[in-house]
């Protein structure tokens, strides 16, 4: 029973390996009123609870736990030490792969699993910079200091199935995360930060699947080992679809299919007025092929016609977007990200704490609601943190913590809902009828 298999996973990190790290970092080293293990539930579940819980409000948390301690003596125990104890959590809570027993989109389930990877940056006081270097102050995220959360996600089953914590500056297609524990028969989706044709030939290599945008001066040739100009190519050609076999890269050769699809004139305008706007901002002069290829929405993948349609191709491509809603729901609902205090340890402590409190929320909605393809995260999201409080408390309680997961997922079944639309059909609409994403090939 998952519910079960959650509770042991809950207790034994947040408990005992919690205080054995909290030793081993140096975070606990005497007998005290908020032992290592309490001191991280405190954190975890205050957080979890409110996303700018003050000392007060963590106090409070504390003694709902049975830890009575002021408030002063949390903001004293939020150290560097401290900090290492939760990052090393962190790694911990991601070997616990928590995912749902069955997925109900026929789609989805062709693959082994289908992982969305993507990152995102939380900006440091600058006085972190040396432990955790950012990107400088031009950038638009992570000035000084800045970490950069590495993360794949399986649409299928909804497992966390990969975290790096990185510094702030490194680029995304250099992180090993890339290439790690590539699944046979796994389907993988990354945005343009992430494109090497080295990683797709390593999935292909491991009989795996990658689907991605064409990243700009790619070189494809056609099955006679001749260069496409992109461009002049669907200039030319007549119709809204093209679905050929290529390979990609000069010197890799890498196969693949070439998919585009014309987009409305409108939407075309758009991207050129986008793409103006950009150029005149870095003072640059956009290219004529730039400029004509914003009128097809243009893919690569290696998965065979027989497997993936090029309209279930573009709904799978739409999925991406899943993994920033998920950050979106770590940073804006879960805080990650934001404070309010000013002390640079104590900041880098809650950094760690809200985003393993998020991990733990995440197995929770795993239960809670992953086998109902109408689930609004968000909304349950809200409800798990209405019970925050209860799983502080009954954490020891192994029945009981059983008890307060399925109360959750009672609760959840009730209130986290998405309605079905006609005009802009939901990601499980799409992924259980394709067709209603409005192309027809």
């Amino acid at each position: 029973m998952l519910s079960i298999r959650i509770a042991h996973a809950m207790q034994r990190l947040l408990t005992v390996r919690a205080e054995e790290v909290a030793r081993q970092t140096g975070c606990s080293q005497r007998s005290s009123p908020l032992g290592g293990a309490g001191l991280v539930q405190t954190l975890v579940f205050g957080y979890l609870k409110e996303r700018l819980a003050s000392c007060e409000d963590l106090a409070q948390t504390a003694g709902s736990a049975g830890c009575q301690v002021s408030p002063q003596a949390i903001d004293q125990r939020c150290t560097q030490t401290t900090a290492e104890c939760l990052r090393r959590l962190v790694e911990e809570a991601v070997q616990e792969v928590v995912a749902a027993e069955e997925n109900l989109s026929p789609l989805v389930n062709r693959f082994s699993s289908v992982c969305l990877q993507d990152s995102s940056t939380v900006s440091l006081p600058d006085a972190l910079e040396q432990y955790w270097k950012g990107c400088g102050s031009w950038a638009e995220s992570g000035g000084r200091a800045a970490v950069k959360i590495q993360v794949r996600f399986d649409l299928a089953r909804g497992g966390i199935v990969g975290l790096r914590i990185e510094q702030g500056r490194e680029n995304d297609h250099r992180t090993p995360l890339q290439t790690e524990a590539i699944e046979e028969g796994s389907l993988h989706l990354r945005d343009l930060g992430y494109f090497d044709l080295e990683v797709m030939a390593q999935i292909a290599r491991k009989k795996a699947y990658f689907l991605s945008r064409l990243q700009d001066g790619t070189a494809v040739f056609d099955a006679r080992g001749e260069r496409i100009e992109l461009a002049k190519y669907l200039k030319k050609h007549k119709g809204d679809v093209v679905d050929l076999p290529v390979s990609l890269g000069v010197g890799e050769r890498l196969a693949a299919r070439w998919i585009a699809v014309r987009v409305p004139p409108e939407v075309a305008r758009r991207r050129r007025q986008h793409v103006e706007e950009t150029a005149r901002r870095k003072q640059y002069t956009p290219s004529a092929e730039k400029l004509a290829l914003c009128a097809w929405n243009i893919y690569v993948t290696n998965a065979p016609p027989a497997l993936l349609s090029v309209v279930e191709v573009l709904v799978l491509a739409r999925m991406r977007w899943q993994i920033e809603l998920l950050f979106k729901l770590w940073k804006s609902d879960g805080g990650l990200g934001q404070t309010r205090s000013q002390k640079p340890w104590r900041i880098l402590c809650e950094v760690f704490a809200k985003l393993l409190g998020q991990l733990i929320q995440h197995w929770v909605l795993i239960r809670a609601c992953w086998h109902d393809p109408r689930r609004s995260l968000r909304k349950a999201a809200k409800a798990v943190r209405g019970f925050a409080a209860s799983l502080a408390a009954n954490l020891k309680d192994l029945p009981a913590l059983v008890g307060t997961l399925e109360s959750i997922a009672r609760c959840v079944a009730h209130v986290a809902r998405v309605a079905s639309r006609r005009q802009h059909p939901s990601a499980h609409q799409l992924l259980a009828n394709p067709i209603a994403c409005g192309y027809k090939t």
